[in-house]
């Protein structure tokens, strides 16, 4: 299937026939992820946001890396205003 790059306002757009989205069960507001390897563009609907739980999200943590300066700093700041 051929189909073609149009403008689409200052942006480049592209328009996918309904027989594609019906038969990728996608439609307006899906969204995709896009890959461009070699010379080819792989489009990839995205299913659904992956979920994390709080064990999941800590487990990545070292717990032994040191504080970064930039948050050493800002924790050593005294108040300047009513914040607590």
């Amino acid at each position: 299937m051929q189909i073609k790059i149009q403008q689409w306002g200052n942006s480049a757009a592209i328009r996918l026939p309904a027989a594609v989205l019906k038969q990728m069960r996608l439609g307006v507001g899906s969204t995709l992820n896009l890959d461009a390897t070699g010379e080819a563009l792989v489009l990839k609907p995205v299913r659904s946001k992956p979920k994390y739980t709080l064990e999941e999200l800590m487990a990545q943590c070292d717990l032994n890396a040191p504080e970064p300066e930039d948050l050493a700093d800002w924790n050593a700041m005294r108040p300047v205003g009513r914040e607590v």
